[in-house]
């Protein structure tokens, strides 16, 4: 059977892989993505074993990256057009879920809004799971209403799999996945038909519980935790419609925010209307992924931060599809609901290219800290936030936590970044000066758009025991590193 790809569909899949692809490089690898790279350099079996240790998500991803990354290489292009691939195929998605929900023009305008959101995006460019989140949440909604309309097993099994699949990326897809379940339990026709849907959900369950029970004891997620639940919940839906930090980003937030409420009137429209539609069993379930973890975190368990809620970005983009299509049909000023298109897709493009022509928008610049390091004499020592072992370790090959004890150092450089809060940065401007060393003196100072390097040097080498070089560039702990 030959499939037809409408050509409006293959030019929006188009931007939007180059959206993703053409500037996968632009960006420093940041904390998590040099975990990743460090994961997916180890064997397979290796990589198996330190995931409940390092990470605080289910292995797919990590098992699909790897086997990727052994084609592809772990530079960052490499590891990160994984990503950019799932990111452009999750357009294509979003367009079959949206014409289900209002037919072509619904499906068009939903696959263009998801090409240029700048949060998917900015996961399409990063080596994590949060692509390959979103593209199985999209299959996993639109094989669940396909069952929902013809309830057999075959579909429900496709369901089943799809939502399992979900959940071994993450964990937060259960607030997903746990009220489709639950849909279809009430309503499937017979026994064999609910086995098919909810038996893979529930062996993923069983297999995945103690790998999140035993992440869960890690606390590798304690920091979301640092800043209040009522800071990140005011932030979701600033960074659902335009991402984290951007330039301008309030007046782009305004914007598009008024284009979100023109097309969640086009979706009431939709749900008032006599005829059938999917939009009101999409518009609950991705509601639920939105409200219940926030009950959650309320409940006391709390990992509430956007990213985790990005299993809702493509379904909602679909949903916002089929209400913008509905307002550009309405029988009175339908010029609003063309208008919110065009602003929902141009703000989008606009805050792309405003993040990736803005340094202080961009993730931690490690690499550019690494360049600023520049190489130093052999044994140089450097101190830098808690997180720059992996991190700068990507980039400064060799460098390893200083051996206690004294020894001969003739440079001692200071990193200093700055210090992240989910949804916000903080610029680095250093709290205070290094206390002084006998010997060295200032040589030269670097300060980058969101790093500052100083560098100390003595004419002759001194004896320092590293375990006295505690404080980083800003006052706080610091990471006492050696370079080669």
């Amino acid at each position: 059977m030959r499939i037809r790809i409408p050509p409006a569909l293959a030019i929006v899949c188009a931007v939007g892989a180059l959206l993703r692809f053409s500037t996968l490089g632009v960006q420093s690898l940041w904390y998590d993505e040099a975990i990743t790279a460090q994961l997916l350099r180890m064997d397979l079996g290796g990589l198996l074993r330190a995931i409940p240790d390092s990470e605080s998500s289910p292995p797919l991803y990590y098992v699909l990256a790897w086997c990727w990354t052994h084609v592809f290489g772990t530079g960052e292009v490499g590891m990160r057009s994984l990503s950019a691939l799932l990111g452009t195929a999750t357009i294509a998605a979003v367009w079959a879920l949206g014409r289900r929900l209002g037919g072509k023009r619904a499906a068009l305008i939903a696959a263009a809004l998801v090409a240029f959101n700048p949060l998917l995006v900015w996961f399409s460019q990063e080596a994590r799971a949060y692509a390959l989140l979103a593209l199985l949440a999209t299959v996993t909604a639109l094989l669940w209403l396909r069952t929902l309309a013809q309830p057999k097993a075959r579909y429900a099994a496709a369901w089943g799999l799809a939502a399992a699949l979900t959940l071994a990326t993450h964990y937060y897809a259960i607030f997903l996945v746990g009220p489709m379940a639950l849909w279809l339990l009430v309503r499937l026709p017979g026994t064999r038909v609910r086995v098919a849907a909810l038996a893979p959900v529930a062996v993923a369950l069983l297999v995945l519980a103690p790998l999140a029970l035993g992440q869960r004891a890690n606390d590798n997620a304690s920091f979301i935790g640092e800043s209040s639940l009522l800071t990140r919940t005011v932030q979701v839906p600033k960074q659902l419609l335009v991402g984290y930090d951007a330039p301008g980003e309030t007046v782009l937030a305004v914007l598009s925010g008024i284009a979100l409420v023109i097309a969640i009137g086009g979706v009431i429209r939709i749900l008032r209307s006599p005829a059938p539609s999917d939009s009101a069993p999409l518009a609950a379930v991705t509601a639920a992924a939105l409200v219940l973890p926030l009950l959650a975190a309320l409940a006391g368990e709390d990992h509430l931060i956007t990213r985790n809620l990005l299993a809702a970005a493509p379904l909602g983009g679909a949903l916002a599809g089929a209400g913008l299509a509905a307002a550009a049909r309405a029988p009175t000023r339908p010029w609003l609901g063309w208008s919110a298109v065009t602003a929902g897709c141009v703000l989008g493009l606009v805050t792309v290219v405003g993040v990736n022509s803005d340094a202080a928008s961009q993730r931690d610049d490690w690499r550019a800290a690494a360049a600023a390091l520049g190489v130093g004499p052999p044994g140089r020592i450097v101190l830098a936030p808690g997180t720059g072992l992996i991190a700068l370790g990507y980039y400064v090959d060799g460098l390893k936590p200083a051996p206690a004890g004294p020894r001969p150092v003739s440079e001692i450089d200071y990193l200093d970044l700055p210090e992240r809060r989910p949804g916000a940065l903080a610029a680095p401007h250093p709290a205070q000066a290094p206390p002084p060393i006998p010997g060295f003196a200032i040589a030269a100072r670097t300060d980058g758009e969101t790093f500052a390097v100083l560098r100390l040097v003595s004419p002759a080498a001194q004896s320092i025991d590293p375990a006295t070089l505690t404080r980083g560039l800003d006052g706080g702990p610091a990471a006492v590193l050696i370079t080669p």
